[in-house]
């Protein structure tokens, strides 16, 4: 899929800038050539009310992690992304009554800060599942990133729930082991010393690499832990906040990213391009002239999307490829299959005996 954002966009608040470049100083980096090339000032990190594009933030992370010679800087950065560091979302999330709707919550805010990652959430069987899809070719930086995000969540989990999450549930990763997994299971499965053997085996059983998506799950039965901080008058202030906040990204979405959000919006359908016009307030021939100038289409987001979707039920359930195809929009089984093979080289049938 094409990039969704364009490059110069502002996709997120300085904020996270800041903190990352605070912990690259603290890893041994040079303050200036941190951020040589980057076009931003010192005083634009400080600012609360500051934005960060996505040209800015990548030449900063690149910077950092040539800078501290730390290839596993994003398990580290993602320490450092506590609920406070959120502001208003934070609040809003730790202030719910309970885990199901602190997600709803995080899900339906997060746009205000990390623009070019897309968090879901939806159930599979038992479990529950939080997925993050990245809206630009983020290259190297896509496992920085996914550390840092999937270790923040695991550590605010933590403090909220202790180490039950932590300890029954599981990530699925789309790149490959990396050269520092040894690190791995301090960050993602727990700080307690244990031999060698116990360590390896269980981070084979928390973490899935090479997964055709980036996914945390966890027992859906824990969507009922209450919240130790819920505060009804605390959720609504910062709800409030969010609101303000979310308008004011939605002023600069991108209609990819509406579009995107609108064919995941069903877990069980898939709309149709009229249907997203509808819900978009615009014409399908005005649709397809925005889309066109990000140089995508609704077929490319589509495909995109059915793709993602179909992997994951072959991989997931037992549903027949039949059912499959008809859950994804295809009256004919045999046109699933072929667009399955020309997007994945292989038969779904093939994949599903690959996961059994």
């Amino acid at each position: 899929m094409k990039s969704v954002y364009h490059a110069a966009d502002a996709i997120l608040l300085a904020h996270y800038g800041e903190i990352l470049y605070e912990l690259a100083i603290e890893q041994g980096a040079d303050p200036e050539l941190l951020l040589e090339n980057t076009g931003i000032r010192e005083s634009v990190l400080r600012n609360p009310e500051a934005t960060l594009n996505y040209e800015q933030f990548t030449e900063l992370a690149n910077n950092a992690l040539r800078l501290t010679n730390n290839p596993a800087l994003g398990l580290y950065y993602g320490t450092r992304l506590k609920f406070t560091t959120h502001g208003a979302m934070g609040q809003a999330s730790i202030s719910s009554d309970n885990l199901s709707e602190a997600i709803s919550s995080i899900i339906k805010y997060y746009r205000t800060r990390f623009a070019f990652i897309e968090m879901s959430f939806f159930i599979d069987g038992n479990d529950a599942v939080i997925q993050l899809d990245e809206n630009l070719g983020l290259g190297v930086l896509k496992s920085f990133l996914i550390e840092a995000l999937f270790v923040s969540i695991l550590d605010v989990s933590k403090f909220l729930f202790g180490p039950t999450l932590v300890r029954t549930g599981s990530c699925r990763v789309s790149y490959s082991p990396p050269s520092y997994i040894d690190q791995y299971f301090n960050f993602f499965v727990g700080s307690e010393k244990s031999d060698a053997e116990f360590a390896e085996q269980k981070l084979k059983e928390m973490i899935t690499f090479n997964s055709p998506s980036n996914q945390l799950r966890f027992d859906k039965q824990y969507l009922t832990l209450p919240m130790v901080l819920a505060n009804s008058v605390a959720r609504r202030l910062a709800e409030q906040k969010c609101e303000e906040q979310l308008k004011a990204v939605d002023d600069i979405d991108s209609i990819v990213a509406k579009v995107r959000r609108c064919l995941q919006s069903d877990p069980d359908s898939i709309p149709t391009m009229d249907e997203v016009s509808e819900r978009l307030h615009m014409t399908s021939r005005t649709l397809r002239r925005q889309l066109q100038s990000f140089g995508t289409s609704f077929q490319d987001l589509l495909s995109d999307i059915r793709k993602s979707r179909a992997v994951q039920l072959l991989q997931n359930t037992d549903k027949s490829v039949d059912d499959i195809a008809f859950e994804l929009g295809y009256s004919d089984p045999s046109n699933f299959g072929r667009a399955f093979k020309k997007w994945t080289g292989k038969s779904p049938s093939c994949i599903r005996k690959e996961t059994s």
